[in-house]
């Protein structure tokens, strides 16, 4: 029986390498589907914590995964000697930047190695972590290759960038179309026979994995853009006295030719502060510069200083300064309504605010405690009139549904609403928006 028959007749045992925001909502759909999975990760506390069926995944129902755990259909293990025991292996591990804003594709590069020894005939490797274009073939393949089995003839690799949008309730893994590109037109079949028994979503077959990677940068780069367009234009029109929600809102009237994006104190999350980078130094191999990227990237990362700048106005016009006044800042997530906070512009915002001498609590009722590096937060336990009161100012730097923001202008002397997540609160003198 041939692989694709296997995955087709759902007698495949399929591998999720890295069990974070990706890889465990996709390992918990393959098992859903029918197959034995087995989840790969090298944090002990993941794989105990799956084994016992206990979820902390957002997008994960924890029903799902404990019946699935314990009916025997999924199963964590930090032991890459089981990758043997799969006939398709998905890698979905972090592709962060390093210190030098570099790509730091370590994490892709020790889970291939971990596999290579226990890679074989017909078994496929999907790459879904995002990174810059060649990556597959350039770094992947001759790893795996060392196994001394070849590419399209031993083996199928592809390339299948993950869409996972943390939050999100209309589209999870199993309803978001994929796209996948293999090293040869067999590999792409391979891998779309694999997405296709597992999601509801159709699957888009490209030409190669440099296609799909090139994709996914796309995806994330137009929205980088467009942000750092719209940033620069809320710059801008603070200084001409306009309100450029309400430009964005009579924008919106046309019907085409438009799409809104929206102003903020920066980017956040896992792809779009991250991909153009990618992509960026990925361009300087060809001497080529991506002046337009670039030049977004810069709007959209001097956002949080420009809110503490705005801030520092606000409090010059009831002669306080930003030095000993007291911040309340309302959210650190990196979007509304989820308890993540990777690249979250809002605790950059915090950074800069206790780097020019600011007395700074947050709350936030999805992230009650975080650590960036030697910096480590807890949440005040409740959002108070007296918490409010007592704060010279009040920063709103995530728009989550769950907070009470009439409460907010009732009791805040004065507020900066950087997301419009107060547009609905009619008393306002005490209120300005980014």
């Amino acid at each position: 029986m041939t692989l694709k028959e296997k995955l087709l007749a759902r007698e495949a045992t399929l591998g999720v390498i890295g069990l974070g925001d990706v890889g465990l909502p996709l390992a918990v759909e393959k098992a859903k589907a029918g197959f034995k999975v087995f989840g790969f990760d090298v944090q002990k506390g993941k794989v105990d914590m799956v084994n016992a069926g206990h979820n902390y995944i957002g997008d994960v129902v924890n029903e799902d995964l404990k019946a699935l755990v314990d009916a025997g259909q999924l199963k964590a293990t930090s032991d890459f000697a089981d990758a043997a025991r799969c006939d398709c292996v998905c890698i979905c591990v972090p592709t962060p930047l390093d210190a030098h804003q570099q790509p730091d594709i370590s994490y892709v590069r020790s889970s291939t190695e971990s596999i290579m020894p226990f890679v074989h005939k017909d078994m496929l490797v999907v790459l879904e972590s995002t990174t810059y274009p060649g990556t597959t073939e350039e770094l992947v393949k001759p790893i795996l290759e060392k196994s001394g089995l070849r590419c399209g003839r031993d083996f199928y690799l592809a390339f299948s960038p993950e869409r996972v949008d943390p939050g999100n309730l209309i589209y999870k893994t199993k309803n978001t179309p994929k796209v996948v590109g293999g090293c040869t037109p067999e590999c792409t079949e391979v891998a779309a026979a694999m997405y296709e028994t597992v999601l509801e979503a159709p699957v888009y077959k490209v030409s190669s994995p440099a296609i799909a990677e090139m994709e996914k940068i796309l995806e994330n780069t137009y929205r980088n853009v467009n942000i750092g367009l719209i940033n620069e234009l809320a710059i801008l029109c603070d200084r001409m006295k306009i309100d450029i929600w309400e430009v964005i809102d009579a924008a919106k009237s046309k019907p085409y030719g438009f799409q809104a994006f929206y102003p903020g104190p920066g980017l956040g999350g896992h792809c779009i502060p991250l991909d153009p980078y990618y992509l960026s130094w990925k361009a300087r191999e060809y001497g080529f510069h991506t002046s337009m990227i670039e030049a977004s990237m810069m709007v959209n990362d001097r956002m949080p200083e420009y809110c503490v700048d705005r801030t520092a106005r606000i409090l010059n016009g009831v002669k306080k300064s930003v030095n000993g006044a007291k911040v309340l800042v309302l959210g650190v997530a990196y979007k509304q309504n989820i308890d993540d906070f990777r690249e979250s512009p809002a605790i950059c915002v915090i950074e800069e605010l206790l780097r020019r001498g600011a007395d700074v609590e947050y709350f936030d009722p999805w992230v009650p405690r975080f650590r960036k590096k030697a910096l480590t937060m807890e949440s005040i336990p409740a959002l108070t009139p007296e918490a409010l009161e007592k704060a010279d100012i009040v920063l709103v730097t995530t728009a989550h549904t769950n907070v009470d923001y009439e409460l907010v202008q009732k009791h805040a002397r004065l507020v900066f609403d950087t997301k419009n997540a107060m547009k609905n609160v009619a008393a306002r003198d005490n209120i300005e928006v980014l």
